[in-house]
């Protein structure tokens, strides 16, 4: 049995063509799926046999809505979705003027082990289907009962770890048949997994990327992601200018501000020199504390100071506003709440 959201519609078009069906029937159904209509038998211009068919082959993956948190402050709402595997990951729908973001997950949990980010806590479980990613923006979107026109793939899990299913997913996304939404209307971030990069610059999509750097030096990177160990700066920055070059699209640096660690003056300036010959802008971000690690977030005038620093050395830069800070919506917290909740349960 195959998850039918993982198909494109040329993917459906084929398996009808292949059972001497009727190829326009494909666009019929998709047309059924992106309303929301998740069963066969209520797709009532599909025929009978048609429909026994599908059955046969199909099924759908849409996750079960287990918890659900809104935010007092912002309206940012998190949900825990649990598959039909019983693995739970979240999404988080951030309320902005221009439209709704959806914060996604590509992964079951995160090996990459970056140690201000409670979503590699517990270690990878499994990766996402390019189905199963889809489909946390479209349960969202019936729970809000609002479009959302952002996407953002900032959840638990990495990427490009899961490079494949991510591309899929970005184009079922894009696709007009489907959920429609522009492709410079979709943010992929990463820890910098290196040789991923050079192929997704070379595949020319108008996304956004975004690199979790966090530090303006090997020394200190390493201090807090292991994969620092494995790829250095020098040959992240390399695959970032490759990436802008070939796709004329501004990467975004994402740096967590960590207290007494990466936010002093002399660490702005550091970053400066490293990225000032980069089409790039630097999106500061006041680190979500996490019970089971000591870091604290920068001082608001550390903060300010090194927004001020970047910004006169005439760098685009821009302070990341905290969504949903109320409601754990940082990436992992809810998640591995339940999990440890359920645990204990068990033990009793």
């Amino acid at each position: 049995m195959i998850n039918i959201l993982d198909l494109t519609l040329d993917e459906l078009k084929d398996w009808m063509k292949n059972r001497n069906e009727s190829t326009f029937r494909a666009k019929q159904i998709m047309d059924w799926i992106y309303k929301g209509i998740w069963c066969f038998d209520n797709m009532n211009n599909i025929p009978a046999l048609l429909i026994e068919k599908l059955k046969g082959s199909f099924y759908f993956e849409i996750p079960e809505v287990i918890n659900s948190l809104i935010s007092e402050k912002d309206g940012t709402s998190k949900f825990l979705l649990r598959y039909s595997d019983g693995n739970i990951i979240e999404s988080v729908v951030m309320k902005y003027k221009h439209g709704n973001s959806i914060c996604v997950s590509t992964q079951v949990g995160c090996k990459m082990g970056c140690k201000f980010c409670a979503s590699t806590l517990e270690g990878v479980v499994r990766n996402l289907s390019s189905g199963e990613i889809l489909s946390q923006i479209m349960v969202c979107q019936n729970e809000i009962g609002e479009r959302i026109s952002n996407v953002v793939l900032m959840g638990s899990g990495e990427p490009l770890d899961n490079y494949d299913n991510v591309v899929k997913f970005i184009k079922l996304a894009n696709s007009e048949y489907g959920l429609n939404i522009g492709q410079r209307h979709i943010t992929l971030s990463t820890c910098g997994l290196v040789p991923k990069i050079y192929e997704l610059a070379d595949l020319n999509l108008q996304i956004t990327l975004a690199i979790s750097l966090h530090a303006p030096n090997d020394t200190l990177r390493k201090l807090t992601m292991p994969v620092a160990y494995k790829y250095s700066i020098a040959e992240l920055i390399d695959a970032c200018k490759y990436y802008t070059q070939k796709t004329n699209r501004r990467i975004t640096f994402e740096y967590a501000l960590i207290n007494n660690t990466n936010d002093s003056n002399d660490h702005a300036k550091e970053l400066f020199h490293l990225i000032k010959n980069i089409l790039c802008h630097v999106n500061l971000i006041p680190i979500n504390e996490i019970t089971e690690k000591s870091y604290k977030k920068s001082s608001l005038k550390n903060v300010e100071n090194f927004y001020n620093t970047l910004s006169n050395y005439g760098i685009e830069t821009t302070i990341r506003k905290e969504m949903g800070s109320d409601i754990n919506a940082a990436c992992g917290q809810l998640r591995r709440s339940f999990i440890e909740q359920t645990k204990s349960k068990e033990e009793v």
